[in-house]
């Protein structure tokens, strides 16, 4: 994917005086919106309509009004995680209709991970400097209840400092059903054997008629916004996604982002919010269905991580960019258009490659301090929550990384891994 010309990675922080000369030359509805965000108004879910049909010099004061405001909330530092994606099963039949990682059981390439295989999995990535695994898979019909806390005790027993960051809430869905107990029963017993935070995944867009469309048995709307809650009422943190780009449109994104607003405003429990462009070429939606889009335009990946920004403001401080969806340079671009953060290192990543996603399943924390510091930032290396745990000097190019606090050490393995030693 081609990035636009309008973002050039030579682009500075904007000051006020020359975000105010960038407003005063566009059209007056814009310059109001914006106008009024940077004083702090709340950004409507109509006006978020509008800023996403922005072009041209609208479009570019958008950028700059969001980089602007992610400047006053989060400063200048863009931070990354070392973590390793562990998809346990790919055996699902629920028929989500964009998902093209789904197998049926009797398949050749179908899999199932024994709980060893996952804790080794594990462990090999705390060898490797992870500090989190995040988890999830299929909805296979042949596991219970029990085997998700079965996951979270194997890894905790062989590894007990690693952060857990599991279980979507369509999978949490399917543990409580499979375990006759409410979902808060079934989220307080995963916490208490060691989960961490749950992905806010399964959420594409919480619009019932589109939900409608994208699948036939998942989460509606109204369950997905219930197991989140409750996660959130029970002390678990989660993060927020949005998938779009396919048969999906402004209002809809508009409306997404209000509800994870609102449930911000009741819960605080989101750590950050992660938009997901579609993935189409191998998708089942895209293949087999008419009109369905071939993922997100340029301009409307850095049209939705800005309006994000705005939208989330003073509620949701992180704004991911994800590089296995945009690729890295793209993503990197979008830390200068609201974003702060470019995710995991993620060695491993199966649903996105199953979809035909064409980038590639590791990026090394060398490459996250060099793509930060080419976007114009200040590299960190944080962990599952955004605590800090690495702070690195801007890395002009060199093949050593500058550490300002510690050593680096560098391993050398298959992947030419980084890891940072404390």
């Amino acid at each position: 994917m081609n990035a636009p010309s309008i973002l050039s990675l030579n682009h500075c922080v904007a000051d006020e005086p020359s975000l105010s000369a960038l407003l005063d030359g566009i059209d007056v509805s814009i310059r109001t919106i914006l106008t009024s965000v940077i004083e702090g108004a709340e950004l409507s879910e109509a006006d978020a309509v509008t800023l996403f049909g922005t072009t041209g010099a609208e479009l570019d004061a958008l950028i700059s009004t969001a980089d602007f405001i992610r400047q006053k909330a989060v400063g200048n530092q863009a931070s990354f995680v070392i973590t390793r994606n562990i998809n346990f099963t790919n055996v699902c039949y629920m028929g989500c209709k964009f998902c093209g990682f789904a197998k049926r059981k009797d398949e050749s390439t179908a899999e199932l991970l024994s709980f060893e295989q996952v804790a080794d999995r594990a462990e090999e990535a705390w060898n490797r400097g992870a500090t989190e695994v995040c988890i999830q898979g299929g909805l296979h019909p042949d596991i219970d209840g029990s085997h998700y806390r079965e996951i979270l005790k194997a890894i905790k027993n062989r590894i007990p400092g690693m952060h857990i960051h599991a279980f979507s809430p369509f999978e949490i869905w399917f543990g409580a059903l499979k375990s006759k107990v409410s979902v808060a029963e079934f989220i307080q017993d995963l916490i208490d054997h060691g989960l961490g935070s749950m992905p806010g995944t399964a959420a594409e867009i919480l619009d019932v008629e589109i939900r409608q469309q994208l699948t036939r048995d998942k989460l509606t709307t109204e369950q997905w916004v219930e197991i989140i809650t409750t996660a959130h009422q029970l002390g678990l943190p989660t993060t927020a996604t949005i998938m779009y780009g396919h048969i999906d449109g402004p209002e809809h994104w508009a409306s997404h982002i209000g509800k994870i607003r609102a449930i911000q405003k009741q819960t605080g429990g989101f750590t950050e919010f992660v938009p997901l462009g579609f993935v189409h070429y191998e998708s089942p939606l895209y293949m087999n269905i008419p009109n369905v889009r071939p993922g997100p335009t340029p301009e409307e990946n850095l049209q939705m991580h800005a309006v994000a920004r705005l939208m989330l403001n003073g509620w949701v401080d992180n704004i991911q960019a994800s590089w296995v969806k945009l690729g890295p340079e793209y993503a990197q671009q979008m830390l200068q258009a609201g974003a702060n953060d470019l995710g995991g290192t993620l060695m491993n990543e199966s649903i996105s490659r199953a979809a035909g996603g064409k980038n590639e399943q590791e990026i090394v924390p060398e490459d996250m301090i060099r793509m930060i510091s080419a976007a114009g930032r200040d590299p960190v290396r944080r962990n599952t929550l955004y605590g800090v745990v690495e702070e690195y000097e801007r890395d002009n190019g060199n093949r050593s990384l500058i550490h300002r606090d510690s050593t680096v050490e560098l391993i050398a393995t298959s992947a030419d891994a980084v890891r940072i030693a404390s």
